[in-house]
């Protein structure tokens, strides 16, 4: 598998329930192997993941799952991760 990292960046209307939806989504995927890390930036800005997935379309499908894409409250980005 391959690592992806999903960085959010949250926009001024951000619904404080889709949070904790956020984070229940992160641990259903660090419960199926596949977040290895996750956290929010210390500004309060917005937070990243690291998600395992077998290619970048795998990883876009998981991640148009999150509940903060759905929001719309969130601006996502995914890169490929390649640790040294």
């Amino acid at each position: 598998m391959n690592r992806y990292l999903v960085i959010l960046m949250r926009k001024p209307h951000v619904d404080p329930a889709v949070v904790s939806m956020h984070r229940d989504f992160l641990d259903d995927l660090r419960a199926q192997g596949r977040n290895e890390m996750n956290g929010p930036f210390g500004d309060g800005s917005g937070g990243a993941y690291l998600l395992r997935a077998n290619d970048l379309d795998e990883a876009m499908a998981i991640v148009q799952r999150d509940p903060a894409h759905i929001s719309g409250g969130w601006e996502i980005t995914v890169h490929a991760w390649q640790a040294s």
